[in-house]
């Protein structure tokens, strides 16, 4: 199996591509120097920065870590709430900062789920981005009772797929997924996995009309939607719709990992401007659903679980 090192070398050095002179930022909230000391040992002037961790996943970071990540070259921002869906991480994006957020994520499971054959991981990821593109209508199912159908029209598919080395280019770590900002949707959402909350070990369905969470019932889906509902309506926001494509990611309990199992999909609320939807709010949380089937224009790319699109099991 390969170890932790090994896993941080491939994020320095095949996913953002650190290069010797660059102004690399890490940013943590608990304390970890294994990610700096790799950067600068690769000749970037790294910098490492701790601050208080933040209260919800789409929290803003504090106003110097925001400048900071707007002027750096590169950063890697492995704290434990997700800075990926705020203003401070979208507008170093913008400015052409390239990085990779890393929330929750642990020594385990980045030995884990980076160990991946890339080439296909990335040719999952892309090809599937492509679909949400292109496509009108999703349909997602699974045996639990899942039936929701989403509005895909006019929204563009990303691929989270690794490959971080272009100017502005920013994506999650692990990799392994395509996913997009929703226009709408509705209908019945059966989750196992919470992002904050972890595992439900009770069935926890969501109720979704017209793009807004509505109800929620069972296991951890009412304190899911207390969580949401705590930033008014636009904490309930349909934010995205993502498809995972990482074979070594399993299921823990930590959404980061959870979301990125091969043969799942995943429904988030709140924050969508950073990844082409509108809504800007403190908050961004995910929930997985395992052995999903999903359709895209009626052509089936998952079911229960499993890939069946020819373009895609080959």
């Amino acid at each position: 199996m390969v170890g932790l090192r090994e896993s941080v070398d491939t994020v320095v050095d095949r996913c953002l591509g650190i290069r010797p002179g660059e102004a690399a930022v890490v940013v943590v909230d608990t304390g970890t120097e294994t990610l700096r000391t790799v950067a600068s040992g690769r000749g970037a002037d790294a910098v490492l920065t701790v601050m208080d961790e933040r209260a919800t996943d789409g929290s803003e970071p504090p106003a110097p870590i925001a400048a900071a990540l707007r002027v750096c070259d590169v950063y890697i921002a492995a704290t434990t709430r997700s800075l990926s869906h705020t203003q401070a991480r979208k507008r170093a994006t913008d400015a052409g900062v390239r990085g990779a957020t890393m929330p929750g994520v642990t020594p385990d499971m980045l030995a884990r789920a980076m160990a991946i054959d890339f080439e296909l991981m990335t040719s999952r990821s892309r090809a599937i981005a492509e679909l949400l593109t292109e496509g009108r209508d999703a349909r997602v199912t699974c045996p639990l009772g899942t039936d929701f159908s989403v509005d895909l029209n006019r929204r563009r598919g990303i691929a989270d797929d690794g490959d971080l080395t272009a100017r502005g280019a920013f994506g999650n770590l692990p990799c392994g997924e395509a996913y997009v900002a929703p226009l709408s949707g509705s209908g019945r959402i059966v989750a196992s996995s919470f992002a904050r909350l972890g595992v439900s070990d009770e069935t926890a369905r969501l109720t979704v009309q017209d793009g807004q969470l509505v109800g929620a019932e069972g296991g951890l889906g009412p304190e899911f939607l207390e969580l949401l509902q705590a930033h008014g309506t636009l904490g309930t926001n349909l934010a995205e719709l993502g498809v995972g494509t990482n074979d070594r990611a399993t299921l823990t309990g930590n959404v980061l990992e959870d979301e990125k199992i091969l043969g799942t999909v995943h429904v988030a609320f709140g924050a969508s401007a950073g990844i082409g939807g509108t809504v800007s709010v403190p908050i961004h949380l995910d929930a997985v659903v395992t052995r999903a089937s999903l359709t895209i224009d009626g052509v089936a790319i998952l079911e229960a679980g499993e890939l069946v699109l020819d373009t895609l099991t080959r």
